[in-house]
């Protein structure tokens, strides 16, 4: 069984089991459906995280829609980080579902209270960290998502196809720039190297701790929300980059990196942990940077809320008399 053992299955009540059953048949679970509270407050804090990244990761790209080298690769960034805040709004949305409202996340982001992913608080100084971000941030996103489309909650795994169809556009941008650098001059060819040795490390640090120390990582594969492990993704991730890089002509910044034959999986040098917590708890390089610059996004568009709620609230009178 999914959420109890064989000896508590009698004390469950008819709700326990109708989930216990969505959940064993791989099946969905619907807003209106009974669910038990720790998987509505995981998912809470899953969905939020997540739509969250979407927000906060729209800043390092569009730093460089007014510095992109032509009109076709800024109208392509453009549309890249149009794109990132449709996802976030996808998610939010999914989250509202789950009883909680979007002013309650937005504020918990912007009070810091709400985490997002790390991956966003390192800078992006040159052109080549946009080729980056789309093979390396972006093809983590979709290592990571394309399993969450199968997941156990309805809205969430919906939200999440549209999704990863547009990130899978998003890292084939990002593999083109990087092409294109390293065809190339020589600085060219070390801006795109200096690129990839900077987001590499990063990127592999957005599937999460190990699974020996992923406090959430094991109830979230019970509850199927998740379907693989924090280390199975990062070793499908790294089986994906290896021939990429062969065919862009970079090298991954791993000197140990390489296939054990007899334990089916890639040797590599240890992740840098103490920089992933760094990161995470909010002393990363752009940590505030980034959410001051939400902060001040939040405040100066409250006149633009209110003049929508405003038009809402007018609309829905006019069309009360017009039933009357």
């Amino acid at each position: 069984m999914t959420t109890t053992t064989l000896d508590e299955a009698v004390e469950r009540s008819p709700e326990e089991a109708a989930f216990d059953a969505i959940i064993d048949a791989d099946s969905r679970v619907e807003p209106r459906d009974w669910m038990p509270e720790a998987y509505r407050k995981t998912l809470i804090r899953q969905i939020s995280q997540h739509a969250h990244s979407e927000i906060i990761g729209m800043q390092p790209e569009g730093n460089w829609i007014t510095r992109a080298p032509s009109l076709k690769r800024k109208a392509i960034l453009m549309a890249k980080v149009q794109d990132e805040a449709g996802h976030g709004l996808y998610l939010y949305s999914a989250a509202q579902t789950l009883g909680i409202t979007r002013d309650e996340m937005a504020q918990q982001l912007i009070d810091g209270h709400a985490k997002y992913s790390s991956i966003f608080n390192y800078p992006t100084p040159t052109w080549a960290d946009m080729g980056a971000i789309g093979w390396l941030v972006d093809g983590a996103a979709i290592c990571n998502q394309v399993p969450l489309c199968r997941a156990s909650y309805g809205p969430y795994a919906r939200a999440m196809i549209r999704i990863c169809k547009e990130e899978s556009f998003h890292q084939r941008q990002g593999f083109e720039i990087l092409l294109t650098l390293m065809q190339g001059t020589e600085a060219q060819r070390e801006m795109a190297q200096d690129a990839v040795n900077r987001w590499y490390w990063p990127s592999l640090m957005m599937f999460g701790p190990p699974d020996d120390e992923s406090p959430n990582s094991a109830q979230s594969m019970a509850w199927k929300i998740k379907r693989f492990s924090n280390d199975e993704l990062r070793q499908r991730f790294i089986g994906m980059l290896v021939p990429q890089a062969e065919i862009l002509g970079v090298t991954l910044p791993d000197p140990n990196l390489r296939w054990n034959e007899e334990t089916g999986r890639w040797d590599m040098s240890e992740i840098d942990w103490d920089e992933f917590r760094e990161v995470l708890s909010g002393r990363g390089p752009c940590n505030a940077e980034r959410l001051q610059r939400r902060r001040d996004a939040h405040e100066e568009g409250a006149w633009v809320r209110e003049a929508a709620a405003e038009y809402a609230r007018k609309q829905a009178a006019n069309a009360g008399k017009a039933v009357a």
